[in-house]
């Protein structure tokens, strides 16, 4: 069963930075808060062999495209990471 929580006296800066984080992600800032939480509470430190695999498979999947400068710099300038 999901749980409520309130969130009081955030700071303005942070709640700016997180309804960016939130839009950048196409996320509610509910989901962005919840994404960020799952995502620090479940940090684990990786050792150097599993991300070094963690790469190999992600270069794997990734390699067969060819990112062109012109493709990166429109990227960049619309805000995609």
């Amino acid at each position: 069963m999901a749980t409520t929580i309130t969130l009081k006296n955030i700071p303005s800066g942070l709640y700016e930075r997180l309804k960016e984080s939130a839009a950048r992600h196409h996320r509610s800032i509910n989901s962005e808060i919840i994404a960020l939480m799952e995502e620090r509470l479940s940090a684990r430190k990786m050792n150097p062999e599993d991300y070094l695999a963690s790469a190999r498979i992600l270069r794997e999947k990734t390699g067969r495209y060819d990112l062109k400068k012109v493709f990166i710099d429109r990227a960049k300038r619309e805000g995609r990471p």
